[in-house]
């Protein structure tokens, strides 16, 4: 695949992923599950911790020389990020939005931490993609290039997501 055509690729994937996450939560009613799926959220901050560990895990290796481990992590990293966006899909498909109940000074702190958080992960979305797109084509001067700028963003956006699931738990 040309990188032209990937780039056309990724720009469609990555604009309708998030035309489908902000049409399913904030626009359309949540549906009724046949059971209960309220777990999802802790299974979702596991999957964005999980991410962040591989990771860090990731970003040692290749400082280390060691770009098979490094290879490695960066794929699990991904296989996290996917199983957490395919839960949070589900999850937001039968739940709908969950409201933050917190008063006082941490609810500016939380809106700033939740907004920045949704922004970065729209931003950081094609960028992983082209980090991938990149190591696989064996381009490692453009892989390296992005990557500078994803890892720091994937990291914020995986973290972020951990404190803003614990953020609604002690504020619920």
């Amino acid at each position: 695949m040309s990188t032209r055509l990937f780039m056309a690729l990724n720009f469609t994937v990555s604009s309708a992923a998030v035309a489908l996450l902000v049409w399913l939560i904030y626009f359309r009613e949540a549906q009724q599950a046949a059971f209960s799926l309220g777990f999802l959220p802790a299974v979702n901050a596991g999957l964005n911790g999980m991410s962040a560990l591989f990771l860090i895990r990731g970003m040692l290796a290749i400082h280390k020389g060691r770009r098979e481990l490094h290879e490695a992590c960066m794929k699990l990293a991904m296989v996290f990020s996917a199983l957490f966006l395919v839960s949070y899909i589900l999850y937001h498909t039968f739940h709908g939005d969950t409201l933050f109940q917190g008063q006082g000074f941490i609810r500016p702190v939380y809106f700033f931490i939740l907004i920045s958080h949704i922004v970065l992960s729209i931003a950081v979305l094609p960028m992983v993609f082209t980090s991938f797109f990149f190591a696989l084509r064996g381009n490692f001067p453009a892989h390296k290039k992005i990557s500078r700028f994803t890892f720091p963003l994937w990291f914020y956006v995986s973290v972020t997501g951990v404190a803003i699931f614990v953020l609604l738990k002690i504020h619920s």
